[in-house]
């Protein structure tokens, strides 16, 4: 697995549904699992993707596109 994200619980929850609708199952873990959980959605987390996957997945998040305006 490799870290794919790193960040707020309130922005890793769309990116990891969107994963998993194009086949890339992710893992979700937090980042100091001995913190609390008091719901917090400032708590940081990571996703992790299989390493085989992680490419793909970089392509459709944050490869340039040349069909946008």
């Amino acid at each position: 697995m490799k870290i794919f994200y790193t960040g707020p619980l309130v922005n890793a929850e769309l990116p990891e549904v969107m994963l998993e609708k194009h086949g890339i199952i992710g893992q979700q873990e937090w980042v100091d699992p001995q913190a609390a959980d008091d719901g917090d959605l400032n708590r940081l987390t990571r996703i992790l993707v299989p390493e085989a996957d992680f490419d793909r997945a970089w392509q459709f998040f944050y490869a340039e596109r040349d069909d946008e305006l």
